[in-house]
C-alpha cells in the first residue's frame, strides 16, 4: 500500500507507520463468518476505496476500525495503536460518516455543527464556514425536514471541519444523485494530502476519478487490495484475431479470465498483463495472430474476479 512518511514511526521502534493495519482480522456472528483472515494497510495520504456487494464485509470492518464492535480474531490498528482502545483524544483525528448515521433532527444545521466544535480543539470555523457555503446547507431548516443528501453533507461538514488525519466513509454516496456525489467528492479531494481517506462503496461510479488505492472484498474476504494505476496496468481486455482458423489452446492460463474463442480469434480477461511477456504468450499459445489489449474498467475488473469461480467462465479446454 505504499509507505507513509518516515517522520510517522511505530512507538517505540523507529519503523514506518501505517494509519489503518489490520492483521489476520476476522469476525463471526454465529454461523456467519463475516470476516476472515482480513489483511490490510493504508498508507498516510492515500485515498482508498473499499469496494465490494452488499453483504461483504465493509461496514464489520470499517466498525471494527472505529471500535464500535470488536474482533473475533487477529487485530486492527489505527494510528499506531489498538483500535480497541480508541477513544477520548484519539477521535479528536478521525472524521466518520456512515449512511446509517442517525443525527439530531430537532437541530438546525448551525446548531449541529455548534454542537461539535467544543469536543475538537483543531476546529476551523474558516473551514466551517466554507463547508457550509459550498455545500448550499440551509440555516434556519431543522435537520429531519432535509433531504438525505444535505443530511450527508451536513455530516460530512462536521467531520471535515477539524481537519481530521484520518476520515472514514461507510456508504456515503449511496442514493445519491450525482451533483451530491460530486460535491462531497470534491471536498475530499481539497483534503487529500494533509488527510488519509477510507471509503467503503458497491457503488462504482466515481472511485475510478478519485482513489488513490482500491480494495475488493467479497465473502469476508480481501481479494484485491492495490494503487488504483496497478489495477488498470495488470487488468486488461485482450483479443486475439487470426486470419485462418484458430485453434484452442489445450490448457490456458490461469490469468486468462473469462475466456471465449471462435475460428476467427478469441477474448479474455487478463489479471497479470505484461506488454512483453502477455502477447509473448499469446503468439506461443495460436501462432501468428494480431493481439490487442486494453484496461479493463474498475467495474469489469471486479466483475471479472466475482465470476472467476463459477464453472460457466472458464473455458471448455480443461479448466
Amino acid at each position: 500500500m505504499g509507505n507513509a512518511p518516515a517522520a510517522l514511526t511505530a512507538k517505540g521502534i523507529g519503523l514506518p507507520m501505517h494509519v489503518i493495519e489490520a492483521v489476520d482480522l476476522s469476525k463471526k456472528f454465529r454461523h456467519v463468518e463475516a470476516l476472515r483472515n482480513l489483511n490490510l494497510q493504508l498508507g498516510e495520504g492515500s485515498i482508498y476505496a473499499l469496494m465490494g456487494p452488499n453483504g461483504a464485509g465493509k461496514t464489520t470492518l470499517i466498525k471494527i476500525l472505529m471500535n464500535l464492535i470488536s474482533p473475533t480474531a487477529g487485530r486492527a490498528m489505527v494510528f499506531g495503536e489498538s483500535a480497541g482502545l480508541l477513544q477520548g483524544r484519539g477521535l479528536e483525528r478521525i472524521g466518520y460518516v456512515s449512511e446509517n448515521q442517525r443525527l439530531p433532527d430537532w437541530m438546525t444545521v448551525p446548531e449541529f455543527l455548534s454542537y461539535w466544535r467544543p469536543f475538537y480543539p483543531s476546529w476551523d470555523c474558516a473551514l466551517e464556514s466554507r463547508l457550509t457555503k459550498r455545500f448550499d446547507l440551509p440555516r434556519k431548516q431543522k435537520l429531519k425536514t432535509l433531504s438525505r443528501g444535505m443530511k450527508m453533507k451536513a455530516a460530512l461538514a462536521s467531520s471535515l471541519a477539524y481537519h481530521p488525519r484520518l476520515v472514514v466513509l461507510d456508504e456515503p454516496l449511496s442514493g445519491l444523485d450525482p451533483l451530491v456525489r460530486d460535491d462531497l467528492m470534491e471536498s475530499l479531494l481539497e483534503s487529500a494530502g494533509e488527510t488519509t481517506v477510507l471509503f467503503s462503496s458497491h457503488d462504482l461510479a466515481e472511485v475510478d476519478s478519485f482513489a488513490t488505492h482500491v480494495g475488493y472484498i467479497d465473502g469476508g474476504r480481501l481479494l484485491l487490495s492495490e494503487p488504483m494505476a496497478s489495477v488498470h496496468q495488470r487488468f486488461r481486455s485482450v483479443t486475439v484475431r487470426s486470419q485462418t482458423p484458430l485453434a484452442n489452446p489445450r490448457q490456458t492460463p490461469a490469468e486468462w479470465l473469462l475466456y471465449t474463442a471462435s475460428e476467427a480469434g478469441a477474448r479474455w480477461n487478463e489479471t497479470d498483463f505484461d506488454a512483453e511477456r502477455s502477447p509473448a504468450r499469446a503468439r506461443e499459445a495460436f501462432g501468428t495472430v494480431e493481439i490487442d489489449s486494453a484496461p479493463l474498467p474498475l467495474r469489469q475488473v471486479f466483475l471479472t474476479m466475482a465470476r472467476a469461480n463459477r464453472p460457466s467462465c472458464r473455458n471448455g479446454s480443461g479448466q
